[in-house]
């Protein structure tokens, strides 16, 4: 099968291929066309996934099509912004039906469940790796970035921290399945990006971002761009019953939280008047620290006293995955 046999019966003809609101023009052509409202800004994100490196080389195709995609979509979920449309530029060792089925399939499911629709990519011969481009919609201005958090600002998260890193064993098949693991692999494999959160946020959090790397690797990020300092107390991080159950220890599953990665839940900065109209409409907000003046992240334990993190998170080319 060609480059444009594979592309024409796996991928144009898919259902998420098809005209979403949006969508001008879509697969078949050099460019794709996109139209956004007057008023409104293009949010455009990039996300590569590596075999060996972001999932395992025997990963299935249906549960890396979901992931892959949610992935992406999840940093449209940081800034505000609608989902509006995705490409992918999908790089394989070789042809296999059964496999790209399943992966179309697994895409298709994230690419309904977040309301995107796909446009175009890119097919080559080579080790297994997935780009996908996301494009998103939001009212001029009222983008969520990273600046803009001040002393004084609550610092949240969206949910339950931890989960992705404790999937991780089991993933890779180092531990066998137990109680809880399935809920665990469940966030791995298909995670939620938080975009009903995301566009609550705007007009009221001063900063945010999706947690990728870690949340302590991740808050920095808003620390140097807002030019303030974050203080995470360790006492209220959330986790999950299920990351509870597959860890040795309490402890065991806070490092997690703190430095393990994968979450893809949303972490933000907003004024403390805002937090209970936030959850009175029902937003999953989880209050973990606060804004000071200052610069750099700070982690507290119970009695309010400054502790050394074990682990920052993940960094690409860096001497090693914490």
């Amino acid at each position: 099968m060609g480059e444009f046999e594979l592309i024409r019966h796996y991928f144009a003809a898919a259902a998420c291929a098809q005209a979403v609101d949006g969508v001008v023009l879509g697969i078949g052509d050099d460019c794709a066309l996109l139209q956004v409202s007057a008023g409104e800004q293009l949010a455009v994100s990039t996300d590569t996934l590596v075999a060996g490196v972001h999932f395992p080389a025997g990963a299935p195709g249906e549960l890396l099509g979901q992931r892959a995609l949610a992935v992406a979509v999840s940093d449209l979920a940081a800034m505000g912004a609608t989902p509006l449309a995705f490409t992918l530029a999908l790089t394989l060792p070789e042809v296999s039906p059964d496999w790209l089925a399943d992966f179309t399939a697994g895409l298709e499911r994230m690419a309904r469940q977040c309301g995107v629709g796909l446009v175009g990519g890119d097919t080559t011969r080579g080790p297994l790796s997935l780009t996908l481009t996301v494009f998103g919609r939001v009212p001029a201005g009222q983008a969520l970035t990273r600046a803009g958090a001040r002393p004084g600002d609550l610092l949240c998260v969206g949910g339950a921290l931890g989960n992705g890193a404790g999937a991780l064993p089991f993933v890779l098949g180092e531990r066998a399945e137990q109680p809880g693991s399935a809920a665990l692999l469940a966030h791995y494999w298909s995670p939620a990006p938080q975009l009903q959160l995301g566009q609550a946020l705007r007009g009221v959090a001063t900063a945010a971002l999706d947690i990728s790397d870690g949340l302590l690797a991740d808050c920095g990020h808003i620390a140097r761009a807002s030019g303030v300092a974050l203080f995470v107390e360790q006492q209220r991080l959330p986790l999950s019953a299920a990351l509870l159950a597959c860890t040795d220890n309490d402890d065991a599953a806070l490092q997690l939280a703190l430095g393990g990665g994968d979450d893809y839940v949303l972490a933000f900065t907003l004024p403390a008047e805002k937090l209970d109209a936030l959850r009175a409409m029902g937003q999953p907000v989880q209050v973990i620290g606060r804004v000071e003046a200052g610069q750099g992240v700070h982690l507290l334990d119970a009695r309010g006293r400054a502790i050394e993190p074990r682990h920052s998170g993940y960094q690409h080319f860096g001497t090693h995955r914490d």
